[in-house]
């Protein structure tokens, strides 16, 4: 009987960019130093791939998704839903979810910041607390989550609604993207709640003294309801974990069946514990059959802007979670299947996703003494598509992967 591999997948998020001026003219990952990853290319089988599939807007949920194996067109009902799994939030089939993140708006009605300066999640969660208070009525609850993470459940709440993700309009007037459609004004009444609760609120007073940014408000996006996926164990005959710092993730670990391994210092954020997860994953593999480890922190250098960050975001990635990775599957002499992705281009120029291709490696095990040579080829987004061709779907290479 042929012994069963090992797979990991390893995702470093938003690692896709354009070419950067500030990087002579290359993305993050062509400037990178990574050479485990470009090992794995080379070693293996590195290809563009899509994402996203067509129709759909480039999130972090849809695309996910498809690196777990699944096809969004076919499950996906929005992405709060996902993360109220994520943070164990049951939802009844009347309840809408909607992700709330808090915000820094300007004077001049400009996003100033999606994150508001990256809230501590004490302070976000205290925050949080003061405007369910202010709110509280039958059907509806505020959840506090991670930072600037958190979640508002609406009993019936409109699920027909144009939302824009706050990530996407940096810098731009906020009255052009404010929630709009039958019963946009529900959202529009709690947004102006927050205003004046977070007006006078400790937390900010606190924040302001220090010099740092305030939250000025909420703002909701990525409406779901209840969504079903078929459990890894019956899909793939897979028992393993998932290892991320958001609750997006830890939502598709939740609803595929596997386990949500939490790291110590994971933060979603360029000073992330990357040591840590890859350890975690490392020991999760010791006793399951899958690992999926998921890394913020490239995609949030690139809605910040920050070119330098995300290099260094990558590098890290590749340094301290795929090197040891693979490492620890070559110590271990047994057959393995190794996934190295991202799950979508985060542009710095743009400061928000695109749909565009992406690259995508992998590579079986053991390899020897190969595992620790030189070799080297491209992952970046300049990896060719034979012909006209347009790149695969990531979502059916993976259920290939996955299932042979």
């Amino acid at each position: 009987m042929q012994e069963k591999r090992k797979i990991a997948v390893l995702v470093g998020d938003g690692m896709g960019d354009d070419p950067v001026a500030a990087l002579g003219g290359k993305t993050p990952l062509q400037v990178a130093k990574m050479p485990d990853i470009r090992r794995v290319a080379a070693l293996g089988h590195v290809q563009l791939v899509q994402t996203v599939p067509d129709g759909m807007a480039p999130g972090s949920d849809v695309a996910n998704m498809g690196l777990l194996g699944y096809h969004a067109g076919e499950n996906y009902t929005g992405r709060a839903a996902i993360e109220a799994a994520g943070a164990r939030i049951p939802l009844a089939a009347d309840d809408v979810a909607y992700r709330t993140n808090l915000v820094t708006v300007g004077d001049d009605g400009t996003m100033v910041d999606y994150s508001a300066g990256d809230m501590p999640t004490e302070d976000g969660r205290a925050l949080i607390a003061s405007l369910d208070e202010a709110a509280a009525r039958e059907g509806l609850k505020f959840h506090g989550g991670v930072s600037y993470r958190h979640l508002l459940v609406l009993r019936g709440g409109p699920t027909g609604l144009v939302l824009t993700p706050p990530h996407e309009i940096s810098g731009r007037p906020v009255a052009e993207y404010l929630p709009r459609g039958e019963g946009a004004e529900r959202l529009l009444e709690l947004m102006e709640l927050s205003k004046k609760v977070f007006a006078g609120h400790p937390v900010n007073a606190a924040r302001r003294a220090a010099g740092k940014r305030p939250a000025t408000q909420i703002w909701p996006w990525g409406a779901g309801k209840a969504m079903r996926l078929q459990p890894y164990r019956e899909r793939y005959g897979l028992e393993g974990g998932v290892i991320t710092a958001v609750d997006l993730v830890r939502g598709l670990a939740e609803l595929c069946g596997l386990e949500v391994i939490r790291v110590p210092g994971a933060t979603g954020w360029i000073d992330t514990n990357y040591a840590g997860k890859g350890q975690a994953a490392i020991e999760c593999l010791g006793r399951s059959d899958f690992v999926y480890v998921h890394v913020e922190a490239p995609d949030e250098c690139g809605h910040k802007g920050m070119p330098e960050a995300k290099v260094e975001a990558i590098e890290n990635f590749s340094r301290h979670v795929v090197g040891p990775v693979w490492a620890a599957l070559e110590a271990a002499g047994k057959p393995y299947r190794l996934l190295v992705c991202t799950d979508h281009r985060t542009p710095v120029a743009k400061r928000g996703h695109t749909a565009d291709p992406v690259p995508f490696a992998w590579l079986d095990g053991p390899v020897g003494a190969a595992a620790a040579g030189s070799a080297a080829a491209a992952f970046d987004e300049s990896v060719p598509v034979s012909g006209a061709i347009k790149p695969p779907l990531a979502c059916h290479i993976v259920d290939s992967l996955l299932r042979h």
